[in-house]
C-alpha cells in the first residue's frame, strides 16, 4: 500500500482567532508559502481518494532543537534560537526582537514550539497510521507558547 507523510503548516490557517487551532479550523492563508502548503494539501486528498493511497499532512509552526550533534545548518541567521544562542555563546551581542504590540503580557509574540525530535516521532507515527484511501492531517504543538 502506498502511503505518504506530508510536513505542511499552519501557515494554511493565516490569522486564527482560536487557540489553538482545531484542525476543522478554515484554511485561509495569508501569504504564499501557506497557500502553496494548502494546495499540496488538496492535491494529496484527490490522490489519496482517487488511488487509495493512505496519506497524512502535519501541520505545525516552529520546529527548533537537535538530535545529537545534529543541528541546523543555515546561512545567515534569522531564526529565534540560533540568535539567542549565539547571543549566550558571546558570538553576537544582541538579539533584536521585532513587534511589541501583541496581546499578550509584555507585547512581544508567543510562539508555539515543537521539538525536532518530537515532530519526527510524529511522523513516523502517521505513517505507521495512515490508512488506505484516507487523508488525515494533524496539527501538532506543544500547547504552550513561549
Amino acid at each position: 500500500m502506498p502511503r505518504l507523510v506530508f510536513s505542511s503548516t499552519a501557515a494554511v490557517y493565516g490569522e486564527c482567532e482560536e487557540i489553538p487551532i482545531p484542525e476543522a479550523a478554515p484554511a485561509r492563508p495569508s501569504n504564499p508559502y501557506g497557500g502553496s502548503k494548502l494546495a499540496a494539501d488538496g492535491m494529496i486528498g484527490a490522490e489519496a481518494a482517487a488511488h487509495g493511497t493512505a496519506a497524512v499532512s502535519l501541520r505545525y509552526f516552529n520546529v527548533a532543537g537537535a538530535s545529537g550533534r545534529f543541528g541546523g545548518i543555515y546561512g545567515p541567521k534569522t531564526q529565534l534560537i540560533p540568535l539567542v544562542l549565539a547571543a549566550a555563546a558571546g558570538r553576537r551581542d544582541s538579539v533584536y526582537v521585532y513587534g511589541t504590540d501583541y496581546p499578550t503580557p509584555d507585547g512581544t509574540a508567543i510562539r508555539d514550539y515543537i521539538h525536532v525530535e518530537d515532530l519526527a516521532r510524529a511522523h513516523l507515527l502517521a505513517l505507521g497510521a495512515a490508512e488506505p484511501g484516507t487523508h488525515e492531517i494533524y496539527n501538532l504543538g506543544n500547547g504552550s507558547g513561549y
